[in-house]
């Protein structure tokens, strides 16, 4: 095959008139059919298909534990290869291309498109779990405390729990984002392909990207996006629900969750049909403020000199552990049933989500150098991450070895021994500020600042799927973007009243396995296409290619 890019005019296949006009008609009528298909498959019953999805979960946590390994530690490694190669200088984008957005709005809308929901929810909660000791769930708690023999619930295992919520929030699975937002720009960009998720294939399909297995590669991203952020509705509505009942006494019951989401869904509506420049990149740069500020508020109304050298403290262990934690493979029972249902379940979850948060990396981040977008993306939300569990879950930890009544009786492990995960972080708010107004306003602030995670996410989710119909359209017509919009709530809202979000999330994550093997191609496409730029060797007599994606360029 040529392994040469023609560029590719972006509106093939799509639509110039009718119902259908600026998407690709075929893809789009697939699409809705796909997620209604699903829908329905889950809520006529409910418990046969969590029976169904439970099955195959268990299934790759279990006999696919080394190739989720595996798949993960090789991109860490191909980013990290990429990061300090020769290929650093080369922009995403014309050599003369510069980036769209700020540093400050950029992180912002990369950092809240990602893990917000996901941290908010488990942030404090995990770090409780790996802190206890109970095995209350038919396996240990923290298989890497106990093998460094740290039995007891003191400093050394809080550190350690810190360490295993790193790792699974850190480099590793920032690496799957960054990759995939890295192909995907490198080949839109430069390459001038659509930008789309089967773009990234072209070095192993050519112009059958164009056709049948094309179309299977985008549908499988819109089926990762749409129900990872349904996922993401419903794991935030939960979470949400539980601050409003700290707040005014609301029910935390299915019907407060499903008004949650459509009210949030119509603010995400809203936000995508304004476009990046405007709702997202306000929305996201808000989010940051806000969470600083709460940040602030854990920080100092917590022991802050304690914080600090435990911040300091989990970064050394992460710094000096986290390559043979990637690398570990458990062998004994109850250490398989923990790392099947934590790290695997992790690198899944990642993964599912890849198509989604890649494609929105890779649209925000035109014109930056790869070793620019490699550092931005991989390095500064992993700190960001470490500090946010540092303080939010610190805190928490501090709480419950320093409890009156004795190490973890300050309520806060019972909540997640009762699995009341989203509550913990109200319930580590309403201890640092001992009640009163105090307390009820850092709690209002919390919940307002889920509900703007919340959105950004759903936007985000809403313009990635219209943009993937519209074969790469970086403004997709804006009464689409109002229809997806609107389907990502009413599916989200659907499952919840059905009783099938653990089905749903067990779904999203079983939708890792074929990604997977799309992430390693990729991987393999992009390094490939990158040895082959002449833009990235020494060219004689100082003529260098223009950095476009013509013939003769390539062929320098």
């Amino acid at each position: 095959m040529d392994d040469k890019f023609e560029p590719a005019p972006q509106g093939r296949g799509v639509a110039s008139s009718g119902p259908m006009k600026g998407l690709h008609s075929g893809m789009s009528i697939a699409a809705k059919a796909m997620v209604a298909a699903f829908v329905l498959f889950t809520i006529l019953n409910v418990d046969f298909a969590g029976e169904v999805f439970g099955g195959i979960r268990s299934w790759f946590e279990s006999a696919l534990r080394w190739y989720y390994i595996s798949v993960v530690v090789v991109v860490l490694g191909v980013c990290a290869f990429l990061m300090f190669s020769r290929f650093g200088s080369i922009r995403l984008g014309d050599d003369d291309s510069r980036p769209e957005f700020g540093n400050f709005s950029w992180f912002a809308m990369l950092f809240s498109a990602s893990i917000s929901i996901g941290i908010m929810f488990f942030g404090v909660a995990e770090p409780l779990f790996y802190f206890d000791t109970a095995a209350g769930w038919g396996y240990p708690n923290n298989p890497f405390a106990d093998a460094a023999g740290h039995g007891t619930m003191d400093l050394s295992r809080a550190v350690d729990a810190v360490l295993v919520t790193n790792f699974h929030w850190g480099l590793h699975g920032w690496a799957i984002y960054t990759l995939t937002g890295l192909a995907l720009g490198y080949f839109a960009f430069r390459k001038k392909l659509p930008l789309t998720f089967r773009s990234a294939l072209y070095p192993v399909l050519g112009e059958r990207i164009y056709g049948p297995a094309g179309h299977a590669v985008d549908l499988l991203a819109i089926f990762g996006t749409v129900f990872g952020i349904a996922t993401s509705l419903g794991l935030g509505a939960t979470q949400m629900a539980e601050g409003l009942n700290a707040l005014f006494g609301l029910s935390t019951g299915t019907s407060t969750k499903v008004a949650l989401v459509l009210a949030v869904s119509v603010v995400a509506t809203i936000s995508a049909v304004s476009g990046i420049g405007k709702g997202i990149r306000i929305l996201s740069e808000w989010n940051i403020l806000l969470t600083l500020l709460l940040l602030g508020f854990f920080l100092f109304a917590g022991p802050t000199q304690w914080l600090a050298g435990f911040f300091l403290n989990s970064i050394g262990a992460y710094v000096t552990k986290f390559v043979p934690m990637g690398f570990w493979t458990a062998s004994a029972p109850g250490d398989v049933a923990w790392q099947g249902g934590w790290t695997i379940f992790y690198w899944g979850w990642w993964l599912s989500w890849a198509p989604f948060v890649g494609m929105f990396i890779a649209r925000i981040s035109r014109g930056r150098t790869i070793r620019e977008f490699m550092f931005g993306a991989l390095l500064v939300p992993t700190v960001m991450a470490f500090a946010w569990i540092a303080i939010f879950a610190g805190n928490a930890l501090y709480i419950e070895m320093t409890a009156e009544g004795g190490v973890g009786t300050a309520g806060l492990i019972a909540m997640v021994n009762n699995w009341n995960l989203g509550g913990t972080l109200f319930g580590t708010i309403d201890l640092l500020a001992g009640g009163g107004w105090l307390s009820w306003a850092v709690t209002a602030l919390a919940t307002f600042l889920l509900a703007t995670w919340f959105i950004t996410s759903a936007d985000s989710g809403t313009l990635v799927v219209t943009t993937i119909l519209s074969m790469g359209n970086p403004h997709p017509p804006r009464r689409h973007r109002i229809v997806w919009g609107a389907a990502q709530g009413i599916v989200s809202a659907a499952l919840l009243m059905a009783g099938g979000l653990t089905a749903l999330q067990t779904a999203a994550i079983a939708a890792a396995l074929p990604i997977s093997i799309l992430v390693l191609l990729m991987a393999a496409g992009i390094v490939k296409s990158l040895a082959d730029d002449a833009s990235a060797r020494p060219q004689p007599h100082g003529e260098a290619p223009d950095g476009t994606s013509l013939r003769a360029d390539l062929r320098a």
